[in-house]
């Protein structure tokens, strides 16, 4: 039987430090094991921090809202927020000489180098997540 847990945050950096809790509860709750957990919590502060800073322009009177369900399969996240969107660039390389400078363009390499499945819907105001447990 799937666990399936919603949060809404406000665009704040103070609720977006919730994210810890949230998944050391669902680690409790689901017996995911520590690496997985950790790339978890590390996949859903980026997409939640992406959120709050580049979709709704840290303004807090908009909401983050987060969607999880865990099978003995996988996890499924999804993040919303409440802003114009984007188009992601999924070939930019932060790592690359001229953007190591840069003060954006990370999250998206993150999430796209740790999740096992990512896509962006909704004209890039939902980032969706899967990790496989293996």
């Amino acid at each position: 039987m799937p666990h399936k847990y919603q949060y809404t945050l406000n665009s704040t950096f103070e609720e977006s430090e919730r994210v810890p809790d949230f998944v050391d509860e669902i680690q409790k709750e689901t017996g995911l094991d520590d690496e997985l957990s950790g790339n978890f919590m590390l996949l859903l502060s980026e997409a939640v921090s992406n959120a709050i800073d580049h979709g709704n322009e840290g303004d807090p009177g908009k909401k983050v809202h987060i969607d999880i369900e865990i099978t003995d399969e996988k996890i499924v996240a999804s993040v919303r927020d409440e802003g114009k969107g984007f188009t992601p660039n999924l070939d930019k390389d932060p790592l690359s000489e001229e953007n190591l400078l840069k003060e954006s363009g990370r999250g998206v390499f993150i999430l796209n180098q740790l999740a096992d499945e990512l896509e962006f819907r909704d004209e890039g105001r939902v980032t969706e997540f899967t990790l496989f447990r293996k």
